[in-house]
């Protein structure tokens, strides 16, 4: 049975339409991890430091559900404009030097600030509770 990961675990508020991530039989889906800042959730006009914050923001998803950046085999990049693939790419790779499967597709947000947006699934394993 899939073990939803609340936003009361990962610590964070959140749309309370959907749960940021599930795990299922050793895999951790996640919801898409915007860019806005972890701190204090503007979202910068910036599209580099939209996709640093989208990334460390999905590193604290699978931190907080058992896995990690380095055990993520699937992503799901989403960008508003197509020409934003080279400060993307060279920031991702920092993050994704073991180069998981990707998809990338190009998409109208419905709130216009958004550049960037990416889900994943990664390995996991259970938490241990004396943490």
């Amino acid at each position: 049975m899939p073990e939803k990961v609340t936003w009361e675990q990962i610590n964070r508020s959140g749309n309370k339409l959907l749960a940021p991530a599930y795990k299922s039989n050793g895999h951790v889906f996640t919801s898409g991890s915007v860019g806005s800042d972890p701190v204090t959730k503007e979202i910068p006009e910036d599209v580099a430091q939209q996709t640093e914050n989208a990334i460390l923001n999905l590193e604290h998803v699978l931190k907080h559900s058992g896995s990690s950046l380095d055990k993520v085999f699937k992503v799901l990049l989403f960008v508003s404009d197509g020409s934003f693939g080279p400060i993307v790419n060279e920031i991702y790779h920092k993050y994704f030097p073991h180069q998981p499967a990707r998809s990338c597709i190009v998409v109208g947000f419905p709130n216009k600030k958004i550049k960037v947006e990416l889900e994943a699934v990664a390995e996991y394993k259970e938490l241990d509770p004396k943490l």
